[in-house]
């Protein structure tokens, strides 16, 4: 019988944490307060970006919502981010990505002040994470490695194969679990015998932006499955990169999508935010 991980009712229990959190933080004279990047009018990212305030909202963390046209230049966006790393009221940024074609991701990462960086991405904080030391932390494999703890899903001395090599996911995850003294693969498209390798996993994660792509064949009986994916599909179906139902008959944890890994990325934003804030004011 596979257990489902439950990623909203985890990210709720968090948000009631963080909402007292707020108002302690309130009582002190300090209000948390998150600047919103988006650039252009990508539909997606509309979507994200409003989740992103209506968590904060629910939490009582401030949001500046900042919305640029798409054709905002390298030079426009690296200047408001100057701005934003100057302004004390703000203790957190997050510029949403992809950004338009013209503008360099990378660049624009690397100007956000690692002290204020919400996605945990800045080469500084991934230096960190990799030396053992983490500061802030890429949000997605944080809310991964506290469902793991949650659901008191030992991750020592256990091997994890991450199918994906993402700046986003797969590579700080990778460094998470090292840190938590695992044995870790990092697969990709280029792995010879993918499945073959996959099936080796006590914990398998699976970030590929492929639907559906991973069936039994890769798991390991008895395996925790995270699906890191979110794809929809012609009928409109949200699916994961992973068969749930082929899952379902060898892993004994699986997180499900919607409702897994998705909702957790966001509360570790809102979790992010406020202990940047908190950071700002010792």
């Amino acid at each position: 019988m596979t257990v489902m991980i439950d990623g909203r009712g985890t990210a709720e229990k968090i948000r009631s944490q963080l909402k007292q959190k707020t108002e302690q933080l309130k009582q002190q004279g300090l209000e948390p307060c998150l600047a919103v990047v988006l650039v252009g009018d990508d539909p997606a990212s509309q979507v994200y970006v409003r989740n992103k305030k209506r968590a904060a909202e629910k939490i009582g963390i401030k949001t500046k919502d900042i919305t640029l046209p798409a054709n905002t230049t390298q030079t426009e966006l690296l200047q408001l981010i100057d701005e934003l790393n100057d302004d004390v009221t703000v203790h957190a940024i997050l510029v949403q990505m992809p950004l338009p074609t013209q503008l360099d991701e990378n660049a624009v990462i690397e100007r956000i002040d690692p002290k204020k960086d919400a996605d945990g991405l800045h080469p500084e904080n991934l230096g960190h994470l990799f030396m053992g030391q983490p500061k802030a932390l890429p949000c997605t494999p944080r809310g991964i490695m506290v469902l793991l703890e949650e659901y008191q899903i030992p991750v020592a001395g256990k091997n994890v194969v991450i199918i994906g090599r993402s700046n986003l996911v797969g590579r700080p995850l990778a460094a998470l679990m090292i840190n938590a003294d695992a044995t870790v693969t990092v697969a990709h498209s280029k792995t010879k015998e993918l499945s073959s390798v996959a099936s080796q996993a006590d914990i398998l994660v699976v970030a590929t932006g492929r639907a559906e792509m991973v069936d039994e064949t890769y798991i390991k009986e008895g395996a925790t499955v995270i699906d890191v994916g979110i794809n929809r599909l012609a009928n409109g179906k949200l699916v994961g990169d992973v068969k749930q139902a082929s899952a379902e008959t060898k892993a004994t944890y699986l997180t499900p999508v919607p409702g897994g890994v998705g909702p957790m990325t966001i509360a570790m934003l809102m979790q992010q935010t406020l202990e940047l804030a908190e950071k700002s004011n010792n």
